[in-house]
């Protein structure tokens, strides 16, 4: 029986590893677990929906909201009727 030698782990790998597993706490879908939130998602409720926009005016990704995909996609669909009916902006302003 041959032993096979042990390998060492370079430091860059550790912190590496160090980083993944203190990312953070899961993140939670606001919508579901509030029903009343998600009946007032809606392209005219405006201060609901620039909470997920950034400041250029991008929607937010559900990695980063939290978002459950079936809401994700309720949301991008508002908030584009809403950029439609110019109650929010397609871009930021200079």
């Amino acid at each position: 029986m041959v032993k096979k030698p042990k390998l060492k782990i370079s430091t860059r790998l550790l912190r590496k590893k160090a980083r993944r597993s203190t990312f953070g706490t899961k993140k939670h879908c606001r919508f579901s677990s509030n029903p009343e939130l998600a009946a007032s998602l809606d392209y005219k409720n405006v201060p609901l929906l620039k909470t997920f926009l950034t400041e250029r005016g991008k929607i937010l990704p559900s990695r980063i909201s939290g978002n459950s995909a079936f809401y994700q996609r309720r949301l991008a669909r508002e908030i584009k009727k809403a950029r439609s009916m110019a109650l929010l902006p397609f871009a930021a302003y200079h």
